[in-house]
């Protein structure tokens, strides 16, 4: 007989009535730590208990819960209830009708006393914190590559200060090994002092999830760090031993990474502040030194007129005249000179001729020399002293026959 194939809610359907009917799943006690705690706004309640081994997903609507526990992650309990699938993703989970508190959880406590211990220390105190660099070449992230940690913090320093190198250690951020890969990666920047300064973080999680940052090894080697550190684990209410240690705590990974870079426009805007000033300064410097300028430049004039100037003014004057009367000489002489030779060259000029009765005959206003350059008929001009006469050619005599 061949098996029939099952749907998937079929599968489903059938398992949770196996689990009904169980008679110890139906009505069960366990114990365990809160964690992963939320108030939906229905009003029902998502949390998960765990112990170092395991974790249980659990439900509490809203007709149960009892707000006066004051429930918050951390917090051990007891909780009776069922188990029971949640069909629509196949998953099991208890349902929880009541609940009492059982004390602390062991996870809160061991974080207590490592706190008080390393800081009886002195590990946590400010004497011990570097400064983090305002303008750093390069920034170390120790966090998983994978998670959205590594990417916010690289949108925040490339919109801030895209000039700053990123170098990223990948590491696991939870898990057996995840505490020694943390300090494995602050160990690596410290030898190869290829940063100023080290970014270690991690998203936000149950205090399981982040306890690796929270593992005393880690608090060690962060505080033996020369390199500044800022720790950036979980979000702004999460807080972990590391973030003691560390020479700044930020809330986020997106803040870390603000803090750890310097804005751009606001250096542009300081520079251009500073420059303004620059300038300002040396203009005023330049007007000062201007004005002592010209008040040592009075100050010479004036005794240079009081002690010598006068004396050479005078001597000035002196050779002034001499030199006007020497020239007014020569212009005298020459003046005469070329008056007589204007006289020589009128007598000789043309115009002289003409006023004593003699005439220029032209053709074309070319003088003519010869008869043998007209014909009969032809126009010729007569320029006398006072004019001209417009002739025309009537016969020729030629002399030479």
């Amino acid at each position: 007989m061949e098996i029939r194939a099952l749907d998937i809610s079929e599968l489903n359907s059938y398992i949770k009535r196996i689990l009904i009917n169980d008679p110890i799943l139906d009505n069960i006690k366990v114990k365990g730590e809160i964690s992963n705690f939320k108030i939906h706004s229905s009003g029902n309640v998502y949390l998960s208990l765990k112990d170092e081994k395991s974790k249980l997903n659990c439900v509490i609507f809203k007709n149960n819960f009892d707000r006066s526990l004051n429930l918050e992650n951390g917090t051990k309990v007891i909780a009776r209830g069922y188990i029971s699938v949640y069909e629509r993703d196949g998953s099991y989970q208890m349902y929880i009708n009541e609940m009492e508190i059982e004390g602390v959880g062991n996870l809160f406590i061991e974080f207590n006393k490592l706190k008080e211990r390393l800081g009886k220390e002195g590990l946590f105190k400010s004497i011990h914190k570097k400064t983090i660099p305002n303008m750093p070449e390069n920034i170390g992230v120790v966090t998983s590559p994978t998670g959205a940690v590594i990417r916010d913090i690289i949108n925040v320093i490339k919109r801030r200060y895209p000039k700053v190198g990123i170098k990223l250690y990948p590491v696991n951020v939870q898990g057996s090994s995840s505490a020694e890969e943390i300090c494995e990666g602050i160990r690596f920047f410290n030898e190869s002092k290829c940063v100023d300064t080290i970014i270690v973080g991690r998203g936000g999680g149950s205090i399981e999830e982040l306890w690796s940052f929270n593992e005393e090894i880690v608090a060690r080697e962060v505080f033996l760090s020369e390199i500044p550190i800022i720790s950036a684990v979980g979000h702004e209410t999460d807080f972990t031993i590391c973030d003691f240690v560390a020479d700044l705590r930020a809330p986020t990974p997106s803040a870390a990474a603000e803090i750890a870079t310097p804005s751009l426009e606001d250096l542009n805007y300081k520079m251009n502040n500073i420059k303004g000033r620059l300038l300002k300064s040396l203009i005023n410097q330049v007007n000062m030194n201007e004005y002592m300028l010209k008040t040592t430049f009075d100050r010479i004039n004036s005794n240079l007129e009081t002690y010598v100037v006068k004396d050479k003014i005078i001597q000035l004057d002196m050779i002034y005249d001499k030199i006007t009367y020497g020239i007014e000489n020569n212009l005298n002489r020459e003046k005469d000179k070329l008056l007589n030779t204007g006289a020589i060259l009128h007598n000789l000029s043309p115009l002289a001729t003409l006023k004593r009765g003699y005439s220029i005959t032209q053709k074309d206003e070319k003088v003519i020399t010869s008869v043998e350059s007209v014909e009969v008929g032809e126009k010729i001009d007569l320029i006398l002293r006072d004019g001209k006469l417009d002739c025309v050619v009537e016969g020729k005599i030629d002399r030479r026959e």
